[in-house]
């Protein structure tokens, strides 16, 4: 069993952690080994965040090294694409948020909204699923599900968490009023990456 390297990137306040905490869980709970990392130092909403996941028969480390990354979750455009140079050429699956939320240091102006994401994204990317997922989640009801949209299209890539653990896994995780609205999500997800 070859690991997976999967690695998450936004602004604080949209549901990194949380989608991290998934994704563990659905590795846990399908017997595999796994590890994560979250850096969200000092980042308050808005700030930028990331985060890595690695999972697999045995993992030693959440870090996952520069080149090997098989799967970017990127929850806000401009964070999606600080990180593509991270992707397995030719390999990998980008699955990017077109929403924009500006972050801290473009607010600031200490940094340029990039206006060159998909085609950046599409020169690493094997493949690049580049919708905006804020959007869907809106559509079906709370802005706030739209990690769980990202979530299941990335379901679609990891081939070794079969469907019901991610379903178990977000169940044991969101607040009960909530559950259904995020499966409602997560099929969406996988629906959008197919």
């Amino acid at each position: 069993m070859v690991n997976t390297n999967i690695i998450l990137a936004g602004v604080g306040g949209q549901g990194l952690v949380m989608t991290t905490k998934i994704i563990a869980e659905a590795a846990y709970l399908s017997g595999l080994d796994v590890k994560t990392n979250d850096v969200v130092g000092l980042s308050q909403r808005g700030g930028k965040v990331w985060g890595s996941v690695r999972l697999g028969e045995k993992v030693f480390s959440p870090n996952v090294r520069p080149g090997e990354v098989d799967i970017l979750l990127g929850f806000e455009a401009l964070e999606g694409r600080r990180f593509r140079k991270e992707l397995k050429k030719d390999s990998s699956v980008a699955i990017v948020n077109k929403y924009q939320m500006v972050p801290t240091l473009v607010q600031q102006g200490k940094e340029e909204y990039a206006t060159d994401i998909e085609e950046e994204l599409n020169k690493y990317a094997g493949k690049l699923i580049y919708e905006d997922f804020t959007q869907k989640a809106v559509e079906l009801g709370n802005k706030a599900a739209a990690n769980i949209v990202l979530l299941g299209a990335c379901s679609v890539y990891v081939k070794d968490i079969p469907e019901e653990k991610w379903v178990e896994s977000i169940v044991k995780s969101v607040p009960p009023k909530f559950v259904e609205l995020n499966k409602e999500a997560f099929a969406l997800g996988r629906k959008l990456a197919k």
